[in-house]
């Protein structure tokens, strides 16, 4: 796409990301500039909760900023930024019940009782310590 516009000062449209949400992402983009890549497999246990102390103050934002930087990330195809935004939601989901999480991210819940009750039964194992 930027080889496309070669060196014109028009602006790229970047659909569906505020100024507010691309100054985090550039905010973001400059602090990691110098770092090196990541690596494509980042399977170890702990990398789905650990979070450099800068990226965990950068990402202590409010719920709603936080899915716009994980949409713009996505978009823009910043691996680390969407990374770390996912993590921060794994995060905030961590040891919390079905309800708490339901709660927490406005998710109505639509399974009848009959329904949660059939889904607990087929998922007591997950329960066991």
């Amino acid at each position: 796409m930027l080889e496309d516009i070669g060196d014109s000062n028009e602006p790229i449209p970047i659909p569906n990301v505020t100024g507010e949400v691309l100054k985090k992402v550039i905010e973001y983009c400059d602090y990691h500039k110098n770092d090196e890549p990541q690596p494509a497999d980042d399977d170890l246990p702990s990398a789905a909760s650990a979070i450099d102390p800068w990226d965990a103050e950068f990402i202590n934002v409010d719920q709603e900023m936080l899915f716009e930087l994980l949409l713009a990330s996505n978009y823009l195809n910043i691996n680390s930024l969407l990374d770390l935004g996912c993590k921060t939601v794994a995060n905030m989901m961590k040891n919390k019940s079905a309800e708490e999480i339901r709660k927490q991210f406005n998710i109505p819940n639509d399974f009848t009782p009959e329904e949660e009750e059939q889904i607990r039964r087929e998922n007591e194992w997950a329960e066991e310590n």
